[in-house]
């Protein structure tokens, strides 16, 4: 089992946001945490069983200019 953390600004999110949760959709992935900084940072964790499947999750969202990626073992 493995947590993916994204980051991203305020602006990347108003740029891509749309785009990232289509994207999403195509992952067997769970949103476990998502928080709106004050400074419109995101910062979303998804968890996810295979880490194959989590390998490309993080190479799909780092596609999108301005989000960070990086996982952990839950």
């Amino acid at each position: 089992m493995w947590r993916v953390n994204i980051r991203c600004s305020g602006d990347a999110w108003k740029q891509s946001g749309a785009n990232f949760k289509i994207m999403t959709e195509n992952y067997q992935a769970e949103l476990i945490a998502s928080q709106k900084m004050p400074d419109e940072t995101r910062l979303m964790a998804y968890k996810i069983e295979d880490i194959s499947e989590t390998e490309t999750f993080i190479e799909d969202c780092l596609k999108f200019v301005g989000f960070t990626a990086d996982f952990e073992s839950l």
